[in-house]
C-alpha cells in the first residue's frame, strides 16, 4: 500500500488563503483610503467655493449697505421736510382763515344801513354785536352771514329798538352768534346698559 504525504500540501494552501486575506485586507483599506480621500477633497472643494461665495456675498452686501444708509437719509430728510411743510400749510391756514372770515362778514354788511361795535371770535363761536337802520337790515345781514362758506349757522340773540334823539331816528341794536368754519361739534358717545338676566 501506498502512503502519500498530504502535510506539505495542506501547509501551502493554508499560506495562500492567509495571503489571499491579507491582499484582499490591505485592498480594502486602500480603497477605503481612497475613498476617503475623494470625500475629502471633495468636501473641501465645496467648502472652499462657498467660502468664496460667502466673501463675495459679503462684499456686495457691503455694497448695498452704503445704499440702504444713503437711501434711510434721504427718508429722513423728506419725512422733515414733509413735516415742514406740513406745519408751513396749518400755518398759512391759520393766517388765512381770519382774514377770510372777516372778509365775509365785511361783504355781508349793508353799505351805509348797518354798522358792527364789536367781533368776538372763541373756539369756533363768532359774536357780532351791532347797530341797524332797522330789523330787516339785521334780517338781510343774516341772511348774507348764511351764504358764507366760513360760516356754518346764525342766530339771533337779542334786538333792541333805541331812539336817537339828536338824529330824530330810530336804529336797531342786535347781538348775533355764529359758528365758524373752525368749529366742530362733538359726537355724542351712548351707553348701552347691559340687560340683567
Amino acid at each position: 500500500m501506498i502512503k502519500i504525504n498530504l502535510l506539505p500540501f495542506r501547509a501551502a494552501r493554508r499560506k495562500e488563503n492567509i495571503r489571499r486575506q491579507l491582499t484582499v485586507y490591505v485592498l480594502s483599506v486602500v480603497l477605503v483610503f481612497l475613498v476617503a480621500g475623494y470625500l475629502f477633497l471633495d468636501v473641501t472643494t465645496t467648502l472652499s467655493a462657498l467660502a468664496n461665495e460667502k466673501a463675495a456675498q459679503k462684499k456686495e452686501l457691503n455694497k448695498y449697505a452704503d445704499t440702504i444708509k444713503k437711501i434711510k437719509a434721504i427718508e429722513k430728510k423728506v419725512a422733515e421736510i414733509e413735516e415742514k411743510l406740513n406745519v408751513i400749510k396749518e400755518l398759512e391756514k391759520n393766517k388765512t382763515g381770519p382774514v377770510r372770515l372777516l372778509d365775509e362778514i365785511a361783504m355781508a354788511i349793508p353799505k351805509d344801513r348797518l354798522w358792527l361795535k364789536s367781533i368776538q371770535e372763541k373756539k369756533g363761536s363768532l359774536s357780532l354785536v351791532g347797530t341797524a337802520m332797522d330789523n330787516d337790515t339785521v334780517a338781510i345781514f343774516m341772511t348774507n352771514l348764511e351764504k358764507s362758506p366760513q360760516i356754518t349757522s346764525v342766530d339771533l340773540k337779542s334786538t333792541k329798538l333805541q331812539n336817537l334823539k339828536a338824529y330824530k331816528l330810530n336804529v336797531s341794536n342786535f347781538s348775533l352768534t355764529c359758528k365758524t368754519y373752525s368749529f366742530k361739534e362733538k359726537k355724542k358717545t351712548t351707553t348701552k346698559k347691559r340687560r340683567r338676566k
